[in-house]
């Protein structure tokens, strides 16, 4: 099992919750594929709508991967995004800077934002952990 995190606007992480699914880096096959049934994810939420330049920094949803391999619907903006089916599990939002110094992922604590940059990212059990405990 490994636990992973996504970056997404908050409506976006919302809009996935609500038909239970995630993607990632706007449904590119070769992240989702990194994905195995029975992993973990969360989301971390920089803003809350796409498109706002107004700080969120929020870890916003948990979830674990519940198909074995990536989905590709039709979206009626014809688009064909890879996604993976998630079981998400009922939380609170949790507030990343409270949490900083006990993530071991995030090397610089003062330049952290960098490492979330890249919308995708595999972390330590332990950190998952830490994440997990502030928002279940």
């Amino acid at each position: 099992m490994k636990h992973f995190i996504i970056c997404a606007s908050k409506d976006h992480v919302l809009a996935g919750i609500k038909k239970g699914i995630a993607q990632a880096g706007h449904g590119r096959k070769n992240l989702v594929n990194k994905l195995s049934k029975g992993d973990w994810i969360v989301y971390y939420s920089s803003k809350d709508k796409m498109g706002n330049n107004e700080p969120y920094q929020k870890f916003t949803a948990i979830g674990k991967v519940a198909d074995d391999e990536p989905h590709q619907p039709t979206t009626k903006e014809n688009l064909r995004p890879y996604r993976r089916n998630i079981e998400y599990s009922k939380c609170e939002e949790a507030d990343i800077k409270p949490l900083l110094e006990k993530l071991s992922f995030i090397k610089n604590k003062k330049r952290w934002g960098f490492y979330l940059i890249s919308g995708f990212r595999e972390i330590p059990e332990h950190d998952f952990n830490v994440i997990k405990k502030a928002m279940l």
